[in-house]
């Protein structure tokens, strides 16, 4: 009996291990889409001219989940009501990052740009899209960087914490 429950707590701990390594594999390829995402926005505001409701639902087609359903969402609840963008753009933040491995910095800056969205003429809402761009790529290089120095660690600790923790109590 005690084995069945020391094999099943080091399959718990190597779990945890391979989740944390996930989420640190994950991270980049988000914040590349959210990237992607903001310049489809971009473009789709200055050439094409769409309302946000409409650049909205067009980039919700064009990219993956989790971003796709953050984008799909906001279309949607701008066509339902006449809501304060701001409000549901920071209400859907807070729900893309349950959905996918980002992080608060990431969650900080989309914020920021919320607050800037649809305030402004062309020129300065490509700046502000641009200066958006350049945050999301200096974040992009830190979760690259996590990403290589602690991947294969995060597995190696679920694996050893499991077994550490039960030669301990064995």
């Amino acid at each position: 009996m005690k084995w069945i429950g020391a094999l099943l707590f080091i399959g718990t701990t190597t779990w945890i291990g391979f989740e944390w390594s996930n989420k640190l594999n994950n991270r980049p390829k988000h914040i590349r889409q959210l990237k992607n995402a903001l310049q489809i926005l971009e473009a789709e505001i200055l050439y094409s001219q769409l309302p946000l409701q409409e650049a909205f639902t067009t980039i919700a087609k064009q990219i993956p989940q989790p971003t796709k359903s953050f984008f799909h969402t906001l279309g949607l609840s701008m066509g339902k009501q006449n809501p304060d963008l701001y409000s549901l753009w920071e209400e859907q933040v807070d729900h893309l990052m349950h959905l996918s491995c980002l992080s608060r910095n990431e969650q900080e800056i989309l914020k920021q740009f919320g607050r800037t969205l649809g305030q402004h003429d062309f020129d300065q809402q490509q700046k502000h899209i641009q200066l958006t761009v350049s945050h999301l790529d200096r974040e992009l290089e830190d979760a690259r960087d996590n990403q290589t120095r602690y991947s294969k660690m995060a597995k190696s600790l679920g694996i050893l914490c499991g077994i550490f923790i039960v030669l301990l109590l064995i």
